[in-house]
């Protein structure tokens, strides 16, 4: 994208408001503009990038993949903006709009009660929540807060604050231990039946562990999806490891081993720094450090 483009803010607001409503009559209208005036900005702004940022068709436009790139700035240009004008008003009005938040599924229970408070304060804002494994790319707006697992995420852009540390152990539910019993230690796994992730599945702090100490032939179940393995421990079909405040949320599960450090993962409240500072990032961000730290 040419840094010439960064002076074309009109332009960009434009183009936000016709791939947002549709059509360039929505657009015209929204903004108080003639339809010529809004085709203007779209071909300036399409000759500045030296690419078509929308498809023409009968039913209004569509972005291209390039449109989808300039999508993603001027949202973030349109939050910041409504954003200081907040501020310059003084205003203390509601939140509003919609805030995103990226997180591993089994883990988003973790910010329900974060949530459900940031609601009770801000009715107006809707809370989107992708559970999706792919990383969302908060330079692009793919998401306002990302909670993250593993080593601290080191983008120069970022803002990363600690959210604390996850730990996981082995558990066995009533259901398998009323039929199998426990083994007393480790010598007495191999007569046992597990839930595992698949053994090339490399991005678990247990990973290794298992590999070590558990034959393939005791797997009773592998998937590597959390929520398919949780459910298979909660059935009772064999042994299998769980995050600590999963097995305490829930009922019947019971730890088989002592805690183990190397089981600890550190997760990470990630934002960037364009909409670190930003009313509706800021009120879902305190709604989480109160949850984490009630007086």
């Amino acid at each position: 994208m040419s840094i010439t483009t960064m002076d074309k803010w009109a332009e960009l607001r434009t183009a936000y408001q016709v791939a947002t409503l549709g059509t360039v009559s929505a657009a015209a209208d929204r903004l108080g503009f003639h339809r010529a005036t809004v085709n203007r900005h779209i071909d300036v702004l399409e000759a500045e990038l030296g690419g078509r940022i929308f498809i023409r068709h009968a039913r209004g436009y569509t972005l291209t993949e390039l449109g989808e790139d300039v999508l993603r700035v001027a949202q973030k240009t349109h939050e910041m903006t409504n954003d200081l004008a907040g501020r310059i008003a003084g205003s203390k009005a509601a939140v509003t709009g919609e805030i995103k938040l990226t997180i591993l599924a089994p883990f988003a229970k973790l910010l329900m009660g974060a949530i459900a408070n940031f609601r009770v304060n801000n009715p107006k804002c809707q809370v989107q929540i992708d559970a999706s494994e792919n990383l969302a790319r908060l330079e692009y707006g793919e998401a306002h807060i990302a909670l993250r697992a593993g080593a601290r995420p080191e983008h120069p852009d970022y803002v990363v604050a600690s959210f604390g540390d996850i730990g996981f152990n082995l558990y066995a539910h009533e259901k398998y231990i009323s039929q199998n019993g426990l083994p007393k230690d480790t010598s007495e796994l191999h007569n046992h039946q597990f839930i595992a992730p698949p053994p090339n599945d490399s991005r678990l702090p247990f990973a290794q562990w298992i590999r070590d100490n558990i034959p393939l032939d005791r797997v009773a179940l592998s998937s590597r999806n959390v929520e398919v393995n949780i459910a298979a421990i909660g059935a009772g079909i064999g042994l299998g490891f769980l995050p600590d405040h999963e097995a305490e949320a829930s009922q019947g599960f019971h730890p088989v081993l002592p805690s183990n450090p190397d089981w600890t993962v550190p997760f990470w409240l990630v934002t960037h720094v364009d909409l670190h500072r930003t009313e509706k990032v800021q009120a879902m961000l305190k709604s989480i450090k109160d949850r984490q730290n009630p007086s």
